[in-house]
């Protein structure tokens, strides 16, 4: 029920805005492109691929995030304490692996590890820990943060491939419907001629002036083009049925009627660059979502291979903090009262580091090998099309002169059969070749569109269409 509210909704926007031919309700281009943009669920489902990237982003950025910290301790058994400890911390990481605290201690209990005796109204502490060694210039943290950044770029440019794959086949799909409209008016228009003459034949036969296997000719040649008609009118509506799959409105799908009409294929030019050497080529590929979703990924690997070579490194810990059982006083805190850490650990074969070196390193000379592979897969692709383009364009003007040729020899027959100087035979023998090369004229209309819109696909670059 929801489906067809929709719909109608659909229809009486389509009827009332876009305009009415013939009783039909015509589906602009633009208007069908702006649904598809704005309510199509793949499309949705890409935008929300980068806002995981930006969650992804935001965890990152909490490994950096201030922390407070309490640990408490106790145990009492028939009456004694054992130990009462309490250790509150508050840290504050910060970039290249340093990290600021503030400590307070309060501890107490009849056996209490001497180490861990206090004054009567705790132990504060305030200090740096920082890395001498592995982790001082690069981290885990570091490195996570990074490559987030970078997984967004990364995001960005795979969402843009992907909207603009959907909206290139969202494209193809109405530049096909409107190639399988453009036939049926062809043949409907021919169907019309072919009628008007049976009509005529049957009657200049009755009267004697035609014979009779004229009007089965004239019969025929109305019943091939009637039953044309009903093809093209089946693939028009196969067609329709493909445009459906991209019109959606609020997650609801959306279904043409019979009486919703595309534009015509006259009305519509795609502006496509046209890059006539390889240094053009070159520079139109500059800013191509899928070498920038490689590049990014390869600038990823680079920060995992700092940071596996930051692992090969020795661990040299080093805490210092400074002691006062006051800190109301003015310097409470002095060189006298500290507590001070280092911790070094070396594995002997570093076997688990050199490895994972290695795997990075792996990594990176495939992205490279797929970054020179799709750079000149794409490159070659872009020449291909420009070709396929230029040759379209020198087809379609021949295909122009060929039906604007046999448009006067059909009219130059017509008014030879109707002056009795010619037969049904050769009038139906000349509009033939016209329906057939208006047809194909329609056939490399939609193959020219289609073809600049791949190139633009191609490109990276998303599709405008501009009226004549």
């Amino acid at each position: 029920m929801i489906k067809k509210i929709l719909f109608s909704y659909l229809c009486f926007v389509f009827c009332t805005v876009l305009g009415q031919e013939d009783g039909n309700a015509i589906l602009t281009y633009d208007e069908y492109m702006g649904y598809v943009k704005k309510y199509h669920p793949m499309v949705k489902q890409a935008n929300v691929a980068l806002n995981i990237s930006e969650a992804k982003l935001l965890e990152a950025r909490g490994a950096f995030d201030p922390k407070i910290e309490v640990d408490y301790d106790r145990k009492k058994f028939k009456g004694t304490t054992y130990y009462d400890e309490l250790n509150t911390t508050f840290k504050i990481p910060t970039w290249y692996g340093i990290e600021f605290k503030a400590n307070f201690e309060e501890n107490d209990g009849a056996f209490l590890d001497p180490s861990l005796t206090t004054p009567p109204d705790g132990l504060y502490s305030a200090g740096i820990s920082f890395s001498l060694a592995q982790d001082l210039f690069i981290d885990e943290r570091m490195a996570a943060l990074k490559q987030a950044k970078l997984f967004i770029k990364q995001t960005a440019a795979e969402r843009l491939l992907l909207v603009n794959e959907i909206l290139f086949n969202a494209r193809e799909a109405y530049y096909k419907w409107s190639q399988a409209n453009n036939e049926v008016a062809i043949y409907n228009a021919f169907v019309i001629n072919a009628e008007t003459r049976y009509k005529g034949v049957k009657r200049s036969a009755e009267e004697g002036d035609k014979a009779d296997i004229d009007v089965v000719e004239a019969e025929i040649t109305l019943q091939n083009r009637k039953l044309k008609l009903k093809e093209s009118e089946l693939k028009r509506q196969k067609a329709a049925l493909l445009v459906s799959n991209y019109l959606w409105l609020n997650e609801v799908p959306l279904e043409l009627e019979d009486s919703i009409l595309p534009e015509s294929l006259d009305n519509l030019t795609v502006i496509t660059p046209a890059p006539t050497n390889d240094l053009e080529v070159e520079n139109l590929l500059t800013n191509h979502p899928k070498l920038e979703s490689i590049a990014y990924k390869r600038s990823g690997l680079i920060i995992e291979e700092r940071l596996n070579k930051n692992n090969l490194l020795p661990k040299v810990n080093f805490q210092y903090n400074f002691l006062a059982s006051n800190i109301e006083t003015t310097g409470s805190f002095n060189t006298s009262n500290y507590k001070a850490l280092v911790n070094v650990s070396f594995p002997l074969f570093l076997r688990k580091e050199r490895g994972k070196l290695k795997l990075t390193q792996f990594k990176l000379d495939q992205v490279d090998f797929d970054q020179a592979n799709t750079q000149l897969s794409l490159k070659n692709k872009v020449i291909a099309l420009s070709n396929t383009l230029n040759s379209l364009e020198e087809q379609q003007e021949l295909i122009n002169g060929i039906v604007t040729n046999y448009t006067t020899l059909v009219t130059a027959e017509e008014r030879k059969f109707n002056l009795g100087e010619s037969s049904l035979f050769l009038v139906n023998s000349r509009e033939k070749n016209l329906i057939e090369s208006r047809l194909k004229a329609t056939e490399l209309q939609a193959k020219k569109l289609i073809a600049a819109a791949t190139l633009r696909n191609t490109l990276g670059i998303d599709e405008n269409i501009a009226r004549d």
